[in-house]
């Protein structure tokens, strides 16, 4: 089951998130962030992007939302997604479960392009492989840039590498960005149908 992260959710995600920080490369993350300062990341997202989360039997298996890649404004139309799942959930489609489902909201939203920033391995080890960048590519994403050692972690010099995917053309006049709140309900709705 997909739904709308609620403010109680933050320790479940939290859970997910902290095995990253303390076992992978995923994220340049070096200190598990607080309760508060976790929560407050969620409450911030919600505000204008949708932050989703998946779960099975009642546990949570997963999250992802969406952020501002700049904010500046003529950005409006771009985001940068996240995605992760448990760590003992991994391999079981739900990423990609999210992920359409995060598409599906954003395009509710009158966003267009999907921006991924990925910390890459050359080579992979022990904390990184290029698992993550191939979910992207099976997602549509494909690379547009990539960063030259530009993160460490673990005694290791990291790459990263940008990905994008356009969920609609760009029109000469594109319609405004809705903010999530504003099209939450009719989002609801869309998720309803899919359970």
């Amino acid at each position: 089951m997909i739904r709308i992260a609620e403010d109680n959710d933050w320790k479940g995600l939290l859970e997910i998130y902290a095995y990253y920080v303390e076992q992978t490369a995923v994220t340049f993350e070096y200190e598990v962030p607080s309760a508060e300062e976790f929560r407050e990341r969620i409450r911030r997202t919600l505000r204008r992007y949708p932050y989703l989360i998946s779960e099975t039997d009642g546990r949570i298996t997963g999250y992802a939302y969406a952020g501002p890649l700049k904010e500046r404004r003529a950005y409006d139309w771009s985001v940068e997604t996240t995605v992760y799942t448990a760590k003992d959930a991994r391999g079981h489609g739900i990423g990609r479960k999210l992920y359409k489902a995060l598409e599906r909201a954003l395009a509710l939203q009158n966003v267009i392009n999907l921006n991924a920033c990925i910390a890459y391995p050359d080579p992979e080890d022990e904390y990184l492989t290029k698992n993550s960048a191939r979910f992207h590519e099976h997602m549509g994403y494909r690379h547009v840039g990539r960063f030259h050692k530009c993160g460490y972690k673990f005694g290791r010099w990291y790459d990263i590498v940008w990905m994008e995917k356009c969920i609609s053309t760009h029109p000469r006049r594109p319609s405004e960005v809705r903010d999530f709140c504003d099209i939450r309900d009719e989002y609801m709705k869309f998720l309803e149908s899919q359970s």
